[in-house]
């Protein structure tokens, strides 16, 4: 009796694998999933509903934590804090999961959390690696948003989130107008070029680490855009293409007239300006700019975000070349694209394993299998010509000999409005169909109200108001 339940019980985790991987397949777009995201384009009015709308598509938008650690050991020029920040209590762990649960029922499985409001590492690790599990456990996507000097002074911090915490993905905002970074030569610089070095150190560190400990991890990097260092946006742009291995994504962020931000320093470039330098590092002069942003996406408001998706070519003895992920003016494209977002939007792999992956894959390949060989495969197949026009096959050859490499690679502009905006039409259209929201008490609140509508003065007051907030001593480690 007793080897017949010892038996039972082992087979106990197979069977629920079983199970698990069987509905994956059967459901590799959940009906939750399903539901949320007709709930996010019942949001988009009429004239926003087009072919490169992905909000309600795609995703149901993106959350973001606050209080959690609202103080930092830099002193940027641009920020979002408030001057009372750095004497403002956190929330306590507890509460921090019950703003995730707010958000798990807004953007379903797979959604998007930025653990942020802050330096969130400076919280003790086990605390930042019980909010990281915790939000896997919800079935939610945790990046972490740093600025990632920690990282350099505790070099191992890094691998314990990913290992204990079960961490996959993180933002490092790097450029100049951090204040507080170490190392003498950057702290007071002016010019993004001479923090080149600095982002090689990153990249050589997320190497290192995937490798050490095994595990996959997917970096992005934000970047706070002024008229004072617009100018260093090509040489920021060319280096990404040259790191695409290491960082995936790079959000450019123009910076708004909010928190402690110094003043004038917000507001003064535009969407439009951020993209031409964007294209001048991409390809010189060869590309205008209103031709390159034909292969833009929205996820929501235009004005709110724009991105283009892309693919990294790095050949022997030729520079890296950015070639956006379809294009716009071919409809066979706009066929498989626009097909696989109507059939499987919402499809993501981002917390499966990779058993549960391929359920999920072949059970796409079982729901539409004619969509897939008349559609999606011609659209792979165009894509070698498409990298090199006049070699494709060597392309094909070199990579498959890993002498050629090709990297994914996301543009992004988020662009946060200043109190001024807030009040005019458009700032109310984009608030209407806000896609970035932050937990304030039972309800969602829109990132940009938070920021500049005095949201945020007014959470942060009541923390330092009520006793059972959590004051953590911000330790510089120089």
């Amino acid at each position: 009796m007793k080897r017949s339940q010892a038996r039972s019980s082992s087979n106990k985790p197979l069977r629920a694998l079983l199970r698990s991987l069987t509905h994956i397949f059967r459901n590799p777009v959940s009906a939750e999933t399903k539901r949320l995201l007709q709930a996010a384009w019942e949001r988009v009015p009429t004239h926003l509903r087009t072919a490169n709308q992905f909000l309600g598509r795609q995703y149901a938008g993106c959350g973001a934590t606050i209080g959690v650690m609202p103080r930092c050991d830099f002193a940027c020029r641009g920020c979002y804090l408030g001057s009372e920040a750095n004497h403002t209590p956190s929330i306590s762990v507890e509460e921090v999961k019950a703003q995730l649960r707010q958000l798990r029922a807004w953007l379903g499985e797979g959604g998007n959390v930025q653990l942020t409001d802050g330096e969130v590492v400076l919280r003790p690790e086990p605390e930042v690696i019980e909010l990281i599990r915790y939000v896997r456990s919800l079935g939610l996507v945790p990046m972490l948003m740093t600025h990632g000097d920690l990282f350099r002074r505790r070099p191992e911090l890094l691998k314990r989130l990913m290992k204990e915490g079960g961490l996959t993905e993180i933002s490092i905002h790097i450029d100049t107008t951090q204040r507080g970074r170490r190392g003498h030569g950057y702290k007071y610089v002016t010019r993004e070029e001479d923090l080149l070095p600095l982002r090689d150190e990153f990249a050589e560190l997320i190497r290192r680490v995937r490798q050490e400990t095994g595990k996959q991890l997917e970096v992005a990097t934000t970047f706070t855009v002024t008229r004072d260092n617009l100018a260093g946006v090509p040489s920021v742009i060319r280096w990404m293409c040259g790191n695409a291995d290491a960082f995936k994504m790079i959000s450019f962020q123009p910076a708004a007239q909010v928190g402690r931000t110094q003043e004038g320093l917000g507001g003064s470039v535009s969407a439009d300006e951020v993209w031409a330098r964007v294209v001048e590092g991409l390809y010189g002069d060869a590309v205008q700019v209103d031709q390159f942003l034909t292969h833009e996406g929205w996820l929501g408001h235009p004005a709110c975000s724009r991105f283009v998706q892309g693919v990294v070519v790095t050949q022997p003895g030729e520079q890296p070349i950015f070639h956006p992920l379809f294009r716009v003016e071919d409809p066979r494209d706009q066929e498989a694209v626009q097909g696989w977002l109507t059939q499987f939007g919402g499809f993501t792999c981002r917390l499966d394993t990779r058993w549960q992956a391929a359920a999920r894959l072949v059970g796409i390949g079982k729901k539409t299998p004619g969509f897939l060989i008349s559609k999606v495969l011609p659209f792979l197949l165009r894509w070698p010509r498409r990298l090199d026009p006049e070699h494709p096959m060597r392309l094909i050859w070199r990579w498959v000999r890993g002498t050629a490499t090709v990297q994914y690679l996301n543009i992004v502009s988020h662009h946060f409005m200043s109190p001024a905006e807030l009040t005019t039409p458009l700032g109310q259209e984009r608030l209407a169909l806000c896609v970035f929201q932050v937990p304030i008490g039972d309800r969602l609140v829109s990132m940009c109200e938070v920021n500049a509508g005095g949201v945020r003065e007014r959470y942060y007051a009541a923390l330092r108001t009520r006793t059972t907030g959590v004051n953590y001593e911000l330790q510089k480690e120089m």
